[in-house]
This record gives C-alpha cells, structure tokens and sequence, in this order.
C-alpha cells in the first residue's frame, strides 16, 4: 500500500443512490446526470462513466419519493423513458448488463422490465401516505441490538469514521440492528508502518465480555472454496450455486469452532465482499405470506430448507401480477427474489400448487416427465371456474396453461420418435 494516501478516505463521498434510464424508441441505456433548462434528460452511457457525473440521491426512502415526483413532473416528455434506481456503487455494471440485455432480449421477453422500473403512480401513494402518517415515535417497532454509546467510537475512528459520517451514509441504523453495514466503505488501516485505505463493510458484533466491538469485511477476489468450512467441503454444485445464484440451495452440518457440535446450517455469499455467511438452520425465518401468495407448509419447508422456490401470482407494488422465484439467503437473513436463469441453473423441481390449487400426485409425476396434466377446479378472479391442460417447462422454471392443449401435436410427434417412427 502507498504511504501517500492515507487521507484518502477524506475525499471519497458517500453513496447513495442513482437512475439507469432507458429511452424507449432507441433502446439505449445510460445514467442520469440531471434535467435540462427545458426537461430533457441529460445523461450518460455506462462506458463514458465518471463517477462525479451522475445524479447522486441520498439513500433514504423519505428522501427517494420526495426528489422522484419533483423530478418526474419536470420531465418534458416522461412517457419516453423508463426510471431504474440502482446504488452508484453497481450503477456502471448494472447499465451495461442491462444494455447486452436490451441488445439480445427478444421483444416480448423485454416487457419483463415493466415490473422493475419505478413507478410514478406508488412513488406518489407511497408519499401522501406517509405524510398522512403522525409518528408514534421512531423507537417503536425497531429491534436494535446494540446503542450508539457501547461503541468504540475511538476505534472507528482509526478507522476514518465516526458516528456522523457513518448515519449521514445511512449506515450507523444497520449496524445498530445487527446487520452488516448496505454498502462497501473505504477503511484506514495501518500495520506498522504500511497504511492504506481498502473497501469493506462493517459490522457490530458483542465479544464474550459483553463490549461491543467493529468487526470489518473486507472484499476478497474470489471466496476461498480449497479449505473446508467449519469442517464442509464444497462439491461442485455448491461452488456453482454460491457463484450464481450467492446461495448454496440446501442445509449441511458445520462444526462449531468452539464447542465442536455438529449445527445444520444454510451457507450463503456476501456478493459486495465475497464473504461466506452461514445461518443456523434453526433460525432461519420464512414469511407466511410473500406478495400477496400465502404459503403453504411444503412451500414453507422448502425455503426453510435453502432451496429455490417457484411462486406463481404474486402482486406487486403496481397491482400487477407477476411470478418469480425465491430462496433464503443467510447473509440477508430473509427470503429474496431470483432472476430466472438463476434458478435455471439450479435446477428448480415442479411446483406442488398452480393458481392456487393443489396438484395431485399423477399430474406432478406427468409435469415432472415433461408430459401435459389435465387440471380442473381453477377458479379466477370473479369466483367462475373453469379448466385446461398444464405443462412444466424446466428449462425456464415456469408453468405453460392451455384451455386447448395446444401441445398435443408436439406430444404426438416424440411419442413416434420414441418408437423409432
């Protein structure tokens, strides 16, 4: 490390967050810069990237609502564009994927981006509502687990931070609840007469005296799958799980360092820092209800377990309905959504319930054979029942519903390849 930037830190801003914009007609994605005099959107290609010139929004829910309806009705034509908030941290790498997706997505798999743009019409409700809201007080309902005053301000202050540049991040809140600190900060250290800054996130954690002290994780290129972890050795499939999806899909037994027991657990990867995270499987927490779907218990069983999960029919934010699937991650220590090709690659198996209605046995086992299941007994939004033929394509992780059976011809055709016709 260099001697001559040990106040480096000094000059590195926040981060917050940021818009990805993409302008309809033309296909094109870059990052907000700013207005213009007259509402045109200044903006600028990933590959052009300056880190001083994009918009920077302060990471704050408050703030995000309040500067996205201001700045949405200065736009002079607002229906030409589509709005993605993203951290400026993953700003340039997030554009350009989202540019190659643009480029090879066919036109009718792109409608899939109308769920994650933000949305005028809940960025507004979202506000009035809070403004409608009288505080009960800001303690109620939190669960911090440690206070401001057990910290070592002194040795976060080695560090290049102290309280106020840690809650002006928007950092001190998660640290203060247990968790790791949302984003990567730059870290002044010394080791005797070497000093250096290097990016980490920072945690609280209580020793066995009961102090509170600052652990710090800092970012590794690759997670060290040679050596085993708390006594498990990584087979392939879950170097490749923990790579692509930052899960590793299943419970195995670890070893406490200490007492030597044997603790199932889940093992995740923190994707800033490349860290390895377990949970114990004992206490890891699935929701009854995700997005308007409530689960049932084999659904429940199956997060509980680290594994992917397929759920049809959730409603979004906009009202819409949408699929998506789901895992636990031991990092977050909650249920997150999984863009489909992760999920591709893990191998999801048949859902047990379609629209709300519990599969028997014979028309999972067809769905399972990549055969077509006859389903009655659904029911839509306005109560009437009606019924179809199903078929699993595994290869997307998604149901395929006909009223018709529009796949009999194919069927036809691979039971005569079969035959050797």
């Amino acid at each position: 490390m260099d001697n001559n930037k040990n106040d480096e830190w000094i000059t590195i801003r926040k981060t917050g967050d940021t818009l990805m914009v993409l302008h309809h007609e033309t296909g094109t994605v870059g990052i907000l810069k700013g207005l213009g005099e007259n509402g045109e959107v200044n903006k600028v290609s990933p590959e052009d990237l300056d880190g001083d010139e994009m918009l920077s929004i302060e990471r704050n829910e408050n703030s995000f609502t309040e500067f996205y309806s201001t700045f949405y009705h200065q736009l002079k034509e607002p229906s030409e564009f589509s709005f993605f908030k993203v951290t400026e941290y993953e700003a340039k790498q997030t554009a350009l994927d989202l540019q190659r997706y643009m480029d090879e997505a066919p036109n009718d798999v792109k409608q899939e981006l109308k769920k994650y743009e933000i949305s005028i019409d809940v960025v507004e409700a979202h506000r009035k509502a809070r403004e409608g809201i009288i505080s009960k007080g800001k303690s109620a309902g939190n669960s911090y687990v440690y206070k401001a005053e057990q910290v070592d301000w002194k040795m976060i202050e080695k560090l290049g931070w102290n309280k106020e540049r840690l809650e002006e991040l928007g950092a001190l809140e998660p640290m203060l609840k247990g968790y790791k600190t949302p984003m990567l900060v730059p870290v002044h250290i010394e080791l005797g007469t070497i000093s250096g800054t290097i990016e980490a996130r920072l945690s609280l954690q209580a020793n066995d005296f009961g102090e509170v002290e600052l652990r710090f994780h800092p970012v590794r290129r690759m997670p060290d799958f040679s050596k085993p972890f708390f006594g498990h050795v990584f087979s392939e499939e879950d170097k490749r799980n923990l790579m692509v999806s930052g899960n590793m899909g299943r419970v195995v037994d670890l070893v406490h360092g200490i007492t030597g027991e044997s603790v199932p657990s889940l093992i995740s990867r923190d994707r800033l820092t490349n860290e390895l995270v377990q949970v114990r499987a004992e206490r890891v927490r699935v929701p009854l209800v995700i997005k308007g779907v409530t689960l049932n218990q084999e659904q429940r069983k199956i997060l509980r377990e680290g594994k992917p999960l397929f759920i049809e029919n959730m409603l979004s934010a906009r009202g819409t309905l949408f699929n998506a699937a789901v895992q636990y991650n031991a990092d977050k220590r909650y249920v997150e959504f999984l863009p489909d090709k992760k999920v591709r690659r893990m191998g999801v198996g048949v859902p047990e319930v379609f629209r709300g209605k519990r599969l028997k046995k014979w028309q999972v086992e067809k769905l399972k054979n990549g055969e077509v299941a006859y389903v009655d007994g659904l029911v839509d939004r306005n109560g009437k029942g009606y019924q179809g033929y199903l078929r699993f394509d595994k290869r997307i992780g998604k149901f395929e519903f006909s009223f018709r059976n529009v796949w009999k011809g194919e069927l036809g055709k691979s039971k005569k390849r079969g035959r050797g016709i």
